[in-house]
């Protein structure tokens, strides 16, 4: 099979996604940018699209002419991300191109970047590392408070790959895990898991920490808005490693700054780049880092296996892994 990949990947990366190329298989890259007839062409003679765009920071969206000449010759698009918010799902109803996620390639990586974030918030990290640099070794400044994860009641909104990745590192951790899913999961996951669930607001209001990995869709869009802000306790914080758009952002500015709540840790923001000025970027408040918690060097051979292996799958004649829920229910 011809597998076209956007946008193109070089050096180390490149090699790495060749050495995991099942044999028999062809690898081409494409740049989406460079649309008209050459590229449909490309489309025309490919048998997958490797879509890997979020994954290295690529902003666009796939090209037009993937779902103008992809159908009767694409059969599916395969991500490299967990996300897929910036493909255009009623392009791929339309044109009946199945589009499949990276199947927890990533979820290590972003869980342990979750839990990352949320020692740095509690504990001040970001604070602690301007003070050490200003000679200020001991003590804290008045009114500076760190905290414990210990004891503490964990929120986890979407208890998907990502989500049980989390819950599965928090274990031993002496927390509480409360979940909501619009999906519950088996009482024996539960238990295995320590996991509670909890209708949304229910959870706002119980949790010390709201982690986000629900995907960005219409219905989620500002699922953490003024109401739901309102909701949680004055000493929680929130992060977002999931998609921007799920947070309010004037909401969350607002509740910072009237302190309403402790802090935030933001992997991803509403818009990517932000601009300079972006009032959560230098708020003291708030720990921002610039949508990495996904692409670590350990988790690319998990995602090019990943892909490849349903390129195995479909050139046998079987159907691919992971089509994202939306498509695979016919939502």
């Amino acid at each position: 099979m011809r597998i076209l990949l956007f946008p193109r990947i070089e050096g180390d990366l490149l090699a790495l996604a060749q050495s995991l190329l099942p044999p028999g298989h062809e690898l081409v890259m494409a740049d989406p940018r460079e649309g008209g007839p050459a590229l449909a062409e490309q489309v025309r003679q490919a048998d997958v699209v490797l879509w890997a765009a979020t994954a290295v920071g690529y902003a666009g969206g796939i090209p037009t002419e993937v779902w103008d000449a992809g159908p009767g010759h694409v059969k599916f698009i395969q991500t490299l991300s967990a996300g897929y918010d910036e493909i255009d799902l009623d392009r791929a109803r339309r044109t009946g191109i199945p589009v499949c996620s990276n199947g927890g390639a990533n979820a290590i990586s972003v869980a342990e970047h979750v839990i990352m974030l949320m020692l740095a918030t509690f504990r001040r990290l970001p604070d602690l590392i301007a003070l050490t640099r200003d000679g200020r070794w001991r003590p804290l400044p008045p009114g500076m408070r760190s905290y414990e994860l210990h004891g503490k009641t964990v929120g986890i909104v979407g208890m998907g790959n990502i989500g049980r990745e989390v819950a599965r590192r928090l274990q031993g951790w002496s927390v509480t895990l409360l979940y909501h899913d619009i999906v519950r999961r088996s009482p024996t996951e539960e238990t295995e898991l320590g996991l509670t669930y909890l209708p949304l607001d229910d959870l706002f209001r119980q949790s010390d920490v709201i982690t986000l990995h629900a995907p960005l869709l219409p219905e989620t869009r500002n699922l953490v808005n003024a109401d739901r802000l309102a909701l949680l306790k004055p000493t929680a914080i929130l992060v977002n490693a999931a998609r921007g758009g799920l947070v309010d952002e004037e909401a969350l500015l607002a509740a910072l700054n009237e302190g309403r709540l402790l802090g935030a840790a933001l992997d991803t923001l509403a818009q990517e780049p932000p601009p300079p000025n972006h009032p959560l970027l230098r708020h003291p408040r708030v720990l921002v880092t610039p949508h990495v918690a996904g692409p670590t060097w350990d988790s690319w051979p998990r995602r090019f296996a990943n892909a490849f292996s349903n390129v195995v799958r479909v050139a046998r004649g079987e159907p691919p892994l992971w089509i994202v829920p939306e498509l695979a229910r016919g939502a």
